[in-house]
């Protein structure tokens, strides 16, 4: 799982994905903004006793940069009980990653990196599925010339795209250290990769959002693109073009 934001809603999310959140052993957080790690709190604060009743396997291991890991461990440290405080290290694990970090995770390899963000630290992470394919979440701010060695010919990029280049006078996507739709496209064709995931966007056009950010994307991106909406499922193989 990465990323868990909007407090105890997390489960709610899971719920109507049909994902049970007792199946879940593994969480990377890529920053410490609300709405990316608030419901890592709730997660932590609900597995850990699921693990002492022995109605969850655990452990849960949590992946994050430095102030990732100091942000839950304060954030637990303050809200929580003791008891679920102190299963921090046992049931619940948080591992600080640093740039370039591999980690085995089941049956794929995650490498954690530093996107060089303007703002909060945050990390991206690139992984190698079952399959050998290969898929790296940026986050959510514009793509850094130190992702390269991660994002070049990936066959999966999820990318940020704050809004279309068109409206970038109304949403102001660059002076909040976003990209738009445009310039994402012009990433991917730039990177050679073979899947283009745009997500973070803005939400007031969302009966049009997939066909205009695909189109706007498209003027320079000709491999597959996914524009999906709130609980969407994108299935990770390779298709033959028709």
């Amino acid at each position: 799982m990465v990323d868990a934001g909007g407090g105890n809603g997390i489960f709610k999310q899971l719920m109507q994905a049909h994902i049970p959140f007792e199946t879940i052993h593994h969480l990377f957080v890529t920053h410490c903004h609300t709405d990316h790690i608030m419901g890592a709190i709730w997660m932590i604060r609900k597995i850990s006793p699921m693990i002492h009743k022995g109605k969850h396997s655990g452990p849960l291991n949590v992946y994050g940069n430095a102030a990732v890991c100091h942000a839950l461990q304060t954030m637990c440290q303050l809200m929580m009980p003791s008891k679920i405080y102190s299963s921090i290290g046992s049931s619940i694990i948080l591992h600080q990653v640093t740039d370039g970090q591999q980690i085995a995770i089941d049956d794929m390899q995650a490498t954690f990196f530093d996107i060089y963000s303007t703002k909060a630290m945050q990390y991206g992470v690139s992984i190698v599925l079952p399959d050998h394919q290969r898929l790296t979440c940026l986050g959510d701010e514009p793509y850094s010339i130190n992702a390269e060695t991660y994002t070049q010919g990936c066959d999966w990029l999820l990318c940020e795209a704050f809004c279309l280049y068109k409206d970038r006078l109304q949403f102001n996507p660059y002076e909040k250290n976003h990209s738009t739709a445009l310039d994402a496209g012009m990433l991917a064709a730039q990177l050679g990769v073979k899947n283009l995931v745009l997500y973070h966007t803005e939400d007031t056009h969302l009966e049009t959002r997939n066909s205009n950010y695909t189109a706007e994307a498209k003027q320079h991106f000709k491999g597959r693109i996914y524009v999906p909406d709130d609980l969407g499922i994108i299935e990770l193989q390779n298709k033959l073009e028709p």
